[in-house]
Parts: C-alpha cells; structure tokens; sequence
C-alpha cells in the first residue's frame, strides 16, 4: 500500500494540526492528491497523526521513556510504537520485532488498556493488519506471526524463561514491584540485534524511574494533558486545573513532572503542598529578590526574581510570609532580567528591590537604575554559603510561618533539592538564592535587630 507523502511542518506540529490549520482550499486539495488507497490508510498513519512526543526520538536507545500527564496520549503512542514495532510492508510480512512483551500494573489493566483500550493496540490497527487475541494464552498474534504476550507486574518471576526483542511498559511508575519487574525483564530482553522497550507513565518519586532516567541508553519524550487537549472534554481540563492550580499532585498528574526529594533535604514536598493558600492578607511588606546570572547565554544559569511579602503586625514570632510569584527568567540579558524584576516590583506594589551583588558588583546596581532611577535598592552580600543561608529560611518554614501563593513548581523543585549538605539538584538554584534574600530582607534580619537588645548611653 502506498502511503500519502506529507512533509513534516517547520513547528513541529503533528501533519494533522498542520493540515487543519490551512484554508479549505488547501484541505481539500490535499484530500483529491490522495487514492482511493491512501484515504483508507489515512486514519492509520500515526506518523501523519502523532504530536512530537509521541514519536519515537531518533538514535541508538534502549529504552524510550514517555511521561505525560494524564490524557497526554501515552497509551496511543506506546500503542502505536508497538504496531511500528512488529508490521512491514505488507500484513504478512515481518517487521523489526517479533517478540513483544507487554507489561502493566496488573493483567486486567495490560487487556483492557493496553490492549483493548480505546487507545490499545486493536483500536489503533488496521483491519488487514489487526493481531487476535488468544485469552488462553494471554497473546496477542499477528498476520505474519508476531505475537504480544503479556505480563503483570504484580508477577515479576513470569518474566523469568520467556525471551523478547521489544516490551511495552505502561505506568511503570506504580507498579508495587517495580525494580523486580523491571530487571527481570531486562533479562528478557535478549533476541534480535537491538532489543528496545517502549516505556509510558505518569511519573512517580519512585527509584525504578529515577534509575532508568540516569542511564545514558535511555531517551525522553514529555508533554502535559493539555498536549491532547483537542481529544479530552473541555470541563475536564478546565475543572482539575482550577480544583488543583499550583499543587503537587497537578505538576505531577497534569504536567507530568517527576517531583523528587534529595536525601535530607531541608525542605519537603508534603511540607510544601501543606503551606500552599489561595487568599492572602493586606501586606505591610513586600519585596522582590534578584539572584543574577554571571552570563546571559542560552546554557547560563537563571537570573533568580521572586516576590515576597510579610504580615510584620504584632510580636516578632507572629509575623508571616507569603510567597507571591516567581518570575525567574533564563538566559536573558541583564536589561532584560531587571526590566522583569521592576515589572513584577510595580505588578505587586512592592517596597524594595534587593538583589545579591557578589557575582557583578555595581553592574547589578547600574543596570537597574537604567530601567529605573529611583527604584528603591538594596545591595545584598553573601557572607556565608548557600546552606548557612538557607536553614534559617527552612527554619521559618518548619515553624509555620511561610506560605506559598500561586504556581511555585519549579521554585519548590530547588527547595527539594537542597540538603544540609548542599545543592543536590541540577546547576545552581538561583530560585532558591532569590527566595533566601527576600525571605532574610523581610523576616530573619528585621527579626534579629528587633531582639538585639538596646545598649543606653549613661
């Protein structure tokens, strides 16, 4: 069968979208250039149909690693990826792979999702090309003999004797045995010249993830639920988005972002999600923090801004912070990165601006008063490591006394990651930097000069 020939779109968008945004003429156009032949493979060519995340990367891979949210079209892909996996040319043709092992959470949800699924491997095949399902056997058996069989994690020594030159994982991230499972099938993984596994979940905290993402065979592709917003109902991304807006469980069940703890971190994602708040009080101060980039390139480290404001209204021990924004940016030039800063300073009505002078000196001071002159300015030196500076912000979080408004994710990311010990997350946590200067400007130093005691001259 001859397949339609579609060049990809310079955006990346899937043919498609790219197709559906041209004018009818062009539509229709482009549905005439077609056979008879090709009308009828249309609906089955994943290729022309696919978002960018849901094809495979190229290279020399073991493992592919999907990780979306839910909705994002995991299953559809892993699916699909299977089908490229074990069709040729022809139905009765062999393909790449004859062997599949496909391995869920248990065998109802590898038979009702993975296989008979909406998105499953049969809905997603063509008639001529469509494998049967042989219950007895728990196997899926293709036209030209390639078969499927499937596995529960649940059972990881099933997987001990059978052999496969591919797998499909789904929802790797909760299985229960995990690590058991996951070995046993890389023992399994043993036929044919490169054996690869397709793996689809919502990521968890869990190790088995944690490992497979550190290891250099292993490719990642992502998106959140809102990448296939146009096959979900509408209320339901509406709904869950404002139900969960800036929580934990929406940068991990929407967004599809693995949210990790360092070992002894200072701070928690359970302690984090408890202090997060939606209304907040009339302010007595607010600030905005910079953390500045050394350079202004795309790899560079980011400039740090974060606003903060405090409830600083009666006795020393009762005063408040609210974490309002973090309006980080990366790679910018230092203009750019203050004109941010003074931006979010007039959005919120705050008092002071403060930023960290140790990396650019007075550069960091003269370009903000370029953008503004009479900016209220503060000049902040780092005396002591960023650890020293730290504990006494968690300090603050561990007694109850800051809160967090709003979407924080990737700030609360660098707060996960930083442990007595030092910074266990990837470059430099300039968000947390920013954090720590505001949260020292409006709580910790005017703390400690209230309860420094007054000398009398006599």
């Amino acid at each position: 069968m001859t397949m339609p020939s579609i060049s990809t779109p310079p955006d990346l968008r899937s043919g498609a979208d790219w197709i559906a945004s041209e004018t009818a003429e062009v539509q229709k156009s482009f549905l005439d250039e077609l056979s008879q032949e090709e009308l009828l493979a249309l609906p089955y060519m994943f290729d022309f149909w696919a978002m960018p995340h849901q094809l495979p990367p190229a290279g020399d891979w073991r493992s592919w690693l999907i990780m979306g949210g839910r909705g994002a079209g995991k299953t559809r892909a892993g699916a699909e990826w299977v089908r490229a996996a074990v069709e040729g040319a022809r139905p009765t043709d062999p393909g790449r792979c004859s062997r599949i092992a496909l391995v869920g959470e248990t065998m109802d949800q590898v038979r009702e999702v993975m296989v008979f699924g909406d998105s499953g491997i049969l809905a997603c095949s063509p008639p001529d090309r469509r494998p049967l399902w042989h219950a007895t056997r728990r196997m899926l058996i293709w036209p030209n003999g390639a078969t499927a069989q499937a596995f529960s994690a649940h059972e990881p020594e099933s997987l001990r004797g059978p052999q496969f030159d591919g797998a499909w994982v789904d929802e790797m991230a909760k299985w229960k045995k995990g690590q058991e499972t996951w070995d046993m099938l890389q023992f399994a993984l043993r036929l044919g010249d490169a054996p690869r596994v397709c793996v689809t979940t919502t990521p968890r905290n869990v190790g088995v993830l944690k490992d497979l993402l550190k290891r250099p065979s292993t490719v990642v592709t992502h998106a959140p639920s809102e990448a296939n917003a146009a096959n979900l109902a509408d209320s339901f991304l509406q709904e869950v988005r404002l139900r969960y807006a800036g929580s934990r469980l929406a940068r991990q069940e929407l967004d599809g972002i693995l949210l990790e703890e360092a070992e002894c971190a200072l701070w928690s994602l359970a302690q984090l999600d408890a202090v997060r708040v939606t209304d907040l009080p009339e302010m007595d101060r607010i600030v905005v923090a910079i953390d500045p980039a050394v350079s202004s390139h795309s790899a560079s480290d980011e400039c740090g801004i974060v606003v903060v404001g405090a409830v600083t209204r009666g006795p020393v021990q009762d005063w408040r912070a609210y974490v309002l924004e973090d309006a980080t940016i990366a790679g910018a030039k230092p203009l750019v990165w203050a004109s941010r800063a003074i931006t979010a300073m007039e959005r919120w009505g705050a008092d002071r601006l403060v930023a960290e002078v140790n990396q650019g000196g007075d550069m960091v001071e003269q370009v903000i008063r370029q953008i503004d002159p009479l900016v209220p300015f503060r000049k902040l030196h780092a005396s002591r490591g960023k650890v020293a500076r730290a504990e006494p912000v968690a300090a603050l979080y561990e007694q109850g006394r800051v809160f967090h408004h709003g979407a924080l994710g990737a700030l609360e990311d660098q707060m996960c990651a930083m442990t007595a010990q030092g910074y266990a997350g990837k470059g430099s946590p300039d968000r947390l930097d920013a954090l720590v200067w505001a949260l020292h400007e409006l709580i910790i130093e005017p703390s400690a000069q209230w309860r420094r005691p007054q000398v009398r001259s006599v």
